[in-house]
C-alpha cells in the first residue's frame, strides 16, 4: 500500500539480536536465537521457532517446522495430548535448500474434530538421535452444516519499524486473538515488511522510546535469498505467535511488503537502498521464502506454483484467496478504457468465477489483499489498488471488478463477503447498485480490519463507482502512529451453524468490539 512505505525514515545501519536479558519476564525468544542453522552442531534437532498448520480443510491439513540443522520431520496425530493410539506421519528431511523448513501433508483427518499433533526432529542419519517433541493443535473443518464456524483475519506485521518491543510483551493481539479460539486466521498479507528495516530504538512523538528486537538481516532492506528468509524469520522470534501458531491455523495470502512498497511485475526500483532494482528478481526470492515459511497447498518449497486458491471449510464456507501482486499491470492513473490484465490477470479472474459459480457453501469469503472502493494512491499520479476517485463508470482495473460482480449477479451466487486490511485501519462498506455509477451488480459488504503490528493511517477517500456507503470508521488523524499510539485491529467472523447467519466483529487489540454487523444466508451477493 501507498501508506505502507518506509516513511522516509534512515533506517540503514547494521544492528545486531538484543539478548534475551533485554526482554520481559513474559517475553522469550528461541533459544537459538537469529542465526541460520549450523549443520555441523553436536547434539539433537531442535524446533526452537515453533510449529504451524495450514490450509486446513474437513480432513487434511499441512504441518510445519523449522529445525536448527539437517534431519528427518516427523509427524503424529491423535484425538487427545496423550497421543494415545496416534497415527504417525513421515514428512521430509529438511535441510539448507529450504532453510531448514518442512512441511507434512495429513490427508483422512476426521471432519469437525480437535487434531492434536506432535512434530519430532531426528538426525536424518540416525533416528534413535531425536530432539524434544513440539506439539500443537487444530480442529479441521466441520461436514456437518449445524456446527458452528468461527475464524478472524488481520494483516500488517512489523511494519514502517515498528517490531517486536520487549517493554509491551511482543506482539500481545496475537495472544488476545489466541483467547478468541478461532477454528482458523485469515491473514490478509504484508506478513513481513522486506522493505522496512528495524532499528533497535525509535524516538516517539511524546518523548517516549519505542525499543525494538533487532536481527542483522532486519537492519536493512531485504534483497537476498538469505535476507528475505531472515525477515519472515525475524516475526517468529515472538512468543505470542508461535503460542497462537500452535493453536490456530492459518489461511496466508502476501501483499506488496513481502517485497517492496507497491510492487508490480517488470518494475525497476528508483530506492538508493537497494543495488538489486530489478523487481521480479526480488518477488522471486520472496515468494521462496514465503514458500518455506508458510504451509501453503498450491506452493512449492521452491516458489513455484500459486498463491491464489479456494480453501474449503465445510458446507458453511469457502474462503477464496486472491492474489493481488502476481498478475497486475503496471501501477498508472487507472482510467483505462479497456483493462484485461487488471489487478487479477485474465487467467486468475476466470479461475475466481468457475471456482465462485462451482461453490455450494453457504458463505463464499473473497479474501483480498487490497480494498476495492478505498482510492489507495501511489505516488501523485498512479494508483495502487482498484479504484481512483473517478465516481463515474468503471475504468483501468475497475473493469475487471464489474466484470466479477456482473458474474455474481447473473449467475445468481449467493453470500459473498469480502475481507481485506492493508490500510492500517478498520471501516466497513456497504456497496450498492442504487448509488453508484456502475449498476449491474448486487449489494455486498467490504470489511477492513489491521494492522497487526505496524503504523496506523489516515482514512482513504471512497471513489463512488460502485456505491460505496462507510457504515464504520475508525482511524488515526495523522500518518504513522505507532502501536503504543494506536489500536492494533482484527476482525471476526461467527457463522451460526442452524441458522447459517453470519455475524462480523470488527475489534481492537484489548477485545473490544468497534462494530458488528449481521448478515443473513441465501441472498445474491450480501
Amino acid at each position: 500500500m501507498a501508506q505502507g512505505a518506509a516513511d522516509g525514515r534512515a533506517l540503514g545501519r547494521r544492528t545486531v539480536l538484543q539478548g534475551a536479558a533485554a526482554a520481559s519476564a513474559a517475553f522469550a525468544l528461541p533459544a537459538i536465537g537469529c542465526a541460520a542453522p549450523a549443520q555441523a552442531r553436536g547434539g539433537r534437532p531442535s524446533a526452537e521457532w515453533g510449529v504451524q498448520v495450514g490450509d486446513v480443510t474437513t480432513g487434511s491439513g499441512l504441518v510445519w517446522v523449522r529445525s536448527d540443522r539437517p534431519a528427518r520431520m516427523t509427524v503424529q496425530t491423535a484425538a487427545t495430548e496423550s497421543f494415545r493410539n496416534a497415527r504417525t506421519w513421515h514428512g521430509p528431511v529438511v535441510g539448507a535448500g529450504t532453510d531448514f523448513t518442512g512441511v507434512t501433508s495429513l490427508r483422512g483427518l476426521p471432519p469437525g474434530e480437535q487434531i492434536h499433533y506432535r512434530v519430532t526432529l531426528a538426525d536424518p542419519d540416525d533416528p534413535r538421535r531425536a530432539g524434544e517433541p513440539v506439539t500443537g493443535t487444530f480442529r479441521t473443518a466441520p461436514v456437518k452444516r449445524g456446527e458452528r464456524v468461527r475464524f478472524l483475519w488481520s494483516g500488517d506485521l512489523a511494519g514502517q519499524g515498528w517490531g517486536i518491543n520487549p517493554d509491551r510483551g511482543g506482539y500481545r493481539i496475537y495472544e488476545e486473538m489466541r483467547r478468541r479460539d478461532p477454528d482458523f486466521f485469515l491473514c490478509s498479507g504484508d506478513n513481513i515488511y522486506a522493505d522496512s528495516p528495524i532499528e533497535a530504538s525509535v524516538q516517539l512523538p511524546d518523548g517516549r522510546t519505542w525499543r525494538n528486537v533487532t536481527t542483522e538481516e532486519k537492519a536493512k532492506v531485504a534483497e537476498t535469498l538469505a535476507e528475505f528468509r531472515g525477515a519472515f524469520r525475524y516475526n517468529l522470534l515472538d512468543e505470542n505467535l508461535r503460542r497462537f501458531n500452535a493453536q490456530v491455523p492459518t489461511i496466508t495470502q502476501w501483499d506488496d511488503h513481502e517485497v517492496h512498497n507497491n510492487w508490480y511485475p517488470g518494475q525497476v526500483l528508483d530506492d538508493d537502498r537497494y543495488t538489486v532494482k530489478d523487481v521480479d528478481v526480488l518477488s522471486a526470492r520472496s515468494l521462496r521464502a514465503f514458500s518455506e515459511y508458510f504451509p501453503i497447498r498450491t506452493l512449492r518449497p521452491d516458489g513455484h506454483g500459486r498463491v491464489y486458491r479456494v480453501v474449503h471449510h465445510g458446507p458453511l464456507l469457502d474462503v477464496f484467496v486472491l492474489d493481488m501482486r502476481t498478475y497486475r499491470n503496471a501501477n498508472s492513473g487507472n482510467e483505462q478504457a479497456e483493462d484485461a490484465q487488471g489487478i487479477l490477470g485474465a487467467e486468475q479472474l476466470r479461475w475466481l468465477k468457475r471456482e465462485l459459480s462451482r461453490s455450494r457453501a453457504v458463505w463464499k469469503v473473497i479474501a483480498s489483499d487490497m480494498p476495492l472502493g478505498l482510492v489507495v494512491p501511489d505516488g501523485k499520479t498512479r494508483f495502487e489498488a482498484v479504484a481512483q476517485g473517478d465516481p463515474g463508470q468503471p475504468l483501468g482495473r475497475e473493469l475487471q471488478l464489474a466484470e466479477l460482480l456482473r458474474h455474481i449477479k447473473h449467475r445468481r451466487i449467493t453470500g459473498t463477503l469480502w475481507l481485506t486490511t492493508d490500510v492500517h485501519y478498520t471501516s466497513a462498506q456497504r456497496y450498492d447498485p442504487a448509488r453508484a455509477a456502475f449498476k449491474d451488480f448486487e449489494p455486498f459488504w467490504e470489511f477492513v480490519s489491521g494492522p497487526l503490528n505496524a503504523g496506523g493511517f489516515q482514512a482513504l477517500k471512497l471513489d463512488g463507482t460502485f456505491g460505496p456507503e462507510q457504515r464504520f470508521l475508525k482511524a488515526p488523524n495523522r500518518a504513522n502512529t505507532s502501536p503504543a499510539e494506536t489500536p492494533q485491529y482484527f476482525g471476526e467472523i461467527d457463522i451460526d451453524g442452524g441458522s447459517g447467519e453470519l455475524t462480523v466483529r470488527l475489534r481492537q487489540d484489548n477485545g473490544e468490539v468497534l462494530f458488528s454487523q449481521i448478515l443473513q444466508p441465501g441472498r445474491v451477493g450480501q
